[in-house]
Formats: C-alpha cells, structure tokens, sequence
C-alpha cells in the first residue's frame, strides 16, 4: 500500500467518525503529526568547542575513546551485563 492510498484510507475513516470520536482522537492526532525532533544549528560557543574537539583529535587521535569502549565502561559501572 503507498502512502498516499494510506492517507486516504485514513482521511476516509477520519471523515466517517461521528464527532465525539473526533474530540478523543485529536489529541494523538496532534503528538504524531508533531516532528520526532527540531534540528538547531549550533550556537557560536558550540561551533568553537566542537572546533576544538576536531582538532584535538587531528592531532591526537590516540587520546579519544571510541563510544564502544565509553559504553561498555557505563554498563559495567552500573552494574549491566
């Protein structure tokens, strides 16, 4: 089924509820239209500190732990398997 067939099957069971079933549904309706998350751009001081991250990894890559490593290390600190 595309989507579009999909919105229509919708929109005619919308279409087909008595009103009172369309007061109850509104509310979900509206959190899942609702985008899953807002994307900002950075601040000035956030563009400057991830500046510095980069370059310091440039230049050191050694000294950064991979996020496998850093996970592993925060399941064992609170007691995961």
């Amino acid at each position: 089924m595309t989507v579009a067939v999909l919105r229509k099957e919708l929109h005619g069971y919308i279409d087909a509820m008595p009103e009172y079933n369309l007061t109850a549904l509104q509310p979900l309706l509206s959190v899942l239209a609702e985008p899953r998350f807002t994307i900002e751009p950075a601040s000035s001081a956030e563009g400057k500190r991830i500046e510095k991250r980069v370059k310091e990894y440039h230049e050191n890559p050694s000294s950064f732990v991979p996020w496998k490593e850093v996970k592993r290390k925060l399941k064992t600190k609170n007691g995961e398997k």
